[in-house]
């Protein structure tokens, strides 16, 4: 601070009168112990206090009384009554060089009046400027005086952020500051109006909205046309890509993340199409499928049938190679696991055999006779990351089919993205059998096969371990095996349908992903060819089978209520299912005005925020308009697990209440098991 040079006058010679104004010593100012203010000034108080004088000087003189020693003689120094705040800034400011200890602060003596009173006086009988005028007299000294936000937060202690947030109020409609004025709008309201700098849009959600509508909700209002910056297609352009292509942002200056929105909806669309198609395009060649393409959804990919890949056949040299360097690999791991840091030599091996493996290719790949008829779909995941799906094939890319399979699931199966297998079925068509009955009668033929029939069902009863893998073998056939369906004596007839026909994305679910990765998981360990399945299946141990069992009943299970199709039987099975594997919705869906509030009546959403919460946050949400109860339901219940009847699950009866919460995760506990923070809703 530059402070014209002032002569300081003798102190003590003569005592100052009432009201004069003397100029006093920094280092001769004292607090006074009658000050009515107890409370320290927070240090942002000071700060700011002390960028103002730095800037513009002492505005206020600060009032005192001479201090007296006990003998009632002045000591010379004096006692701040007023403006204890200004001297601490002053003092801060000494501290940092930025004036000296002696400079000299101008300051009002008062001889007459109580210093307890004068002081509670000055802190009492003061009103604080309206907020809105603070806001527009900043707009005011950026636009004439051309000060930025940088330099306004320096001359008033705030920071640069704090700035432009006032600066962004001041620029409000006149409409929005007459109501904010008037006590018709709140802070929170205000600012929620202000996330764009748009007036004309700012008066037209003034005139829809009802009085007590929340923030959130005029901030939705405000960016109804926009895209969230969180949405899965901003993260997957990216910001620096986005504005390169001319794009811009709209930034919340009023939430801690920043916020923001991508206001040109249609560029960003382009923008994903064109990624997303250019991805397709180097996986098709890079890998030599026969097409690919950019899909929108999972229900494009869902509707197409699916090949697995298969075990990479290598040399003994190759194979070699291989257990040599991967034996080697995990000694030099073992060697230094307790190692906070790896030597320099073994890291560097290390990373020589990654790769010197990486160079012999994946264990499982497509063989390229199916790429030459197979594709691969790159679509956008709810996570804003692209998701290549391999291995589908067109309709009119699909082999002929050995024989017909009118209940199998040669369209069931495709819609789960599960069905034929890599090899080629025209060449895996068995030879025609011989007639091993010459001369004898249709009816005796069937005769025959008759008591073969009741043969086996009586040798397969006595043993378990052959029951099992018929069992499984008839599964897998129509699971993995595209029209196979009928190659197995047993009469088991699964069905493998969709499910994003009825709750689109379902598929991308974390529930779908599970299901979807076991069923790659498997298909790509079984044999190419149907012929070779049995072998295969009888070659697995018991605990192989019951998992690739378990694998193939979930897919067929269809616990969907239709209208249409009414299956009482089937609906009240599927609660007595859910309550022995302990399902737990809540970690797979989650209650949105999306997935739930939008769509139900609002005596439904009343009824939800209730049981999450309390009735008292049902009745603050219960005079708003249906899309913004919706919004206030959704944010009410989060975290909260809350879950609709239908997705509820009752509680085992060999189960404590407080134990039938059960996730159903990879590392979940087992049914049964749950902790103490069990939701009651999840089990009720």
């Amino acid at each position: 601070m530059t402070a014209q040079p002032i002569d300081t006058p003798a102190i003590g010679a003569t005592t100052p009168l009432h009201g004069a104004e003397v100029f006093v010593p920094l280092n001769q100012l004292r607090a006074s112990p009658k000050n009515a203010r107890k409370t320290p000034h927070s240090a942002a108080a000071i700060e700011a206090l002390a960028a103002s004088i730095r800037a513009k000087g002492v505005l206020q003189p600060p009032v005192v009384e001479i201090e007296l020693n006990a003998e009632g003689a002045p000591t010379g120094n004096y006692l701040v009554t007023i403006g204890e705040g200004r001297r601490q800034a002053l003092r801060l400011l000494a501290k940092r060089k930025a004036i000296k200890r002696t400079h000299p602060v101008k300051v009002i003596v008062d001889v007459d009046n109580d210093a307890h009173e004068i002081s509670l006086d000055e802190n009492i009988t003061r009103e604080a400027m309206h907020p809105a005028d603070q806001f527009e007299a900043f707009r005011r000294l950026a636009e004439e005086k051309g000060y930025g936000a940088g330099e306004i937060g320096a001359r008033f202690g705030v920071s640069a952020h704090v700035v432009r947030q006032r600066l962004r109020l001041g620029a409000a409609a006149p409409e929005l500051m007459t109501a904010y004025r008037e006590e018709r709008l709140t802070l929170d309201q205000l600012t929620a109006f202000c996330v764009s700098e748009d007036q004309d849009r700012q008066r037209q959600v003034l005139e829809q909205i009802a009085p007590y509508t929340p923030a959130y909700a005029i901030r939705r209002a405000m960016t109804e046309t926009k895209v969230r910056a969180g949405d899965r297609r901003a993260v997957f352009i990216g910001n620096e890509a986005y504005a390169e292509e001319g794009g811009s942002i709209l930034r919340d200056l009023f939430t801690e993340d920043g916020g923001g929105w991508f206001e040109d909806v249609g560029l960003l669309d382009r923008l994903v199409s064109e990624k997303l198609a250019a991805l397709a395009n180097d996986a098709r060649e890079r890998e030599g499928w026969k097409w690919a393409e950019a899909a929108a959804d999972y229900a494009d990919v869902s509707v197409l049938d699916r090949v697995y890949p298969v075990a990479v056949e290598r040399s003994a040299a190759d194979a070699a190679a291989i257990a040599a360097l991967s034996e080697e690999y995990d000694r030099l791991v073992s060697e230094t696991d307790s190692a906070e840091t790896l030597p320099p030599e073994n890291d560097a091996r290390l990373e020589d055999i990654d790769k010197a493996l990486q160079a012999f290719g994946p264990d499982f790949d497509y063989p390229p006779k199916i790429k030459a008829r197979a594709g691969v779909m790159v679509i956008l995941g709810h996570d804003g990351l692209p998701r290549f799906e391999r291995g589908l094939v067109r309709a009119e890319d699909v082999v002929c089919e050995p024989s017909p399979d009118p209940e199998g699931s040669v369209m069931e199966g495709a819609e789960d993205g599960v069905g034929e297998r890599p090899g080629d079925a025209q060449d895996t068509l068995p030879e025609a059998e011989p007639d091993e009955a010459p001369g004898l009668s249709d009816r005796l033929v069937l005769d025959l096969t008759a008591h073969r029939t009741m043969g086996l069902r009586d040798a397969v009863q006595a043993d378990v371990e052959i029951a099992l893998s018929v069992v499984v073998h008839a599964l897998v056939l129509q699971v993995f095996y595209s029209g196979y369906g009928d190659w197995t004596v047993l009469q088991l007839r699964l069905q493998t349908p969709g499910l994003d026909r009825a709750a689109p994305g379902v598929s991308d679910s974390p529930a779908g992903r599970r299901v979807s990765e076991r069923c790659e998981a498997w298909g790509a360990r079984l044999p190419d060819r149907a012929q070779d399945l049995w072998a295969a299946v009888t070659d697995l141990s018991q605990a192989e089978q019951l998992d690739l069992m378990a694998v193939c009943a979930g897919v067929g299970l269809l616990a969907v209520r239709d209208s249409h199709d009414r299956r009482p039987g089937a609906w009240s099975h599927a609660d007595t299912l859910a309550t022995a594997v302990g399902l737990d919705m809540s970690g797979t869906w989650s209650a949105t005005a999306a997935s739930y509030f939008s769509r139900v009546p609002k005596a439904r959403v009343l009824e939800a925020v209730t049981e999450a919460t309390d009735a008292g946050e049902a009745a603050r949400i219960a005079g708003l308009k249906k899309t913004d109860m919706a919004e206030a339901a959704e944010r009410l219940v989060e975290g909260k697990g809350w879950l609709p009847p239908l997705l509820r699950t009752a509680p085992r009866p060999d189960i404590e209440p407080g134990d039938a919460h059960v996730a159903l995760t990879p590392d979940a506990e087992p049914a049964g098991s749950g902790g103490d923070d069990a939701y009651p809703f999840a089990a009720e």
